[in-house]
C-alpha cells in the first residue's frame, strides 16, 4: 500500500474513531476534542496527499502526522485516566499506524 493510501486510511479511521466517541461521550469532553482536532489537521491533507510530490512527501506530511500523534496520546491518556482501556487501546492502535507511517517516510 502506497504512502498516500495510508494516510487515507489513517484519516477514514480516525474520523471512525471520532464518530464512535461522539456516541459514548459529551460534547464538551477533553478527549473527544482532542480527536477532533487530529481529525481536522489530517482532513486538510486527504485530497491533495497523492499529488504531493514523492520527495516532498516527508516535509508535507511529517508535522501534519505529529501533531496527530500528540493530540491522539493526549487523548489515550485522557482515557486512561477515566478507566476506558478499550477506547484508550483503539486510539493506541490509531496511533502506532500514524508512527510506523512516519517511519516510512
Amino acid at each position: 500500500m502506497s504512502i498516500s493510501d495510508r494516510y487515507r486510511q489513517i484519516v477514514i479511521e480516525t474520523s471512525d474513531l471520532l464518530e464512535g466517541m461522539k456516541k459514548k461521550c459529551e460534547e464538551g469532553c477533553r478527549e473527544l476534542r482532542m480527536v477532533d482536532q487530529a481529525a481536522q489537521g489530517l482532513a486538510e491533507l486527504q485530497e491533495v496527499v497523492g499529488e504531493i510530490p514523492r520527495i516532498r512527501l516527508e516535509a508535507k506530511l511529517t508535522p501534519v502526522l505529529l501533531k496527530a500523534h500528540s493530540r491522539l496520546d493526549e487523548s489515550r491518556l485522557l482515557l486512561e485516566e477515566q478507566g476506558e482501556e478499550d477506547r484508550a487501546a483503539a486510539v493506541w492502535e490509531l496511533e502506532q499506524k500514524i508512527y510506523r507511517l512516519l517511519n516510512d517516510l
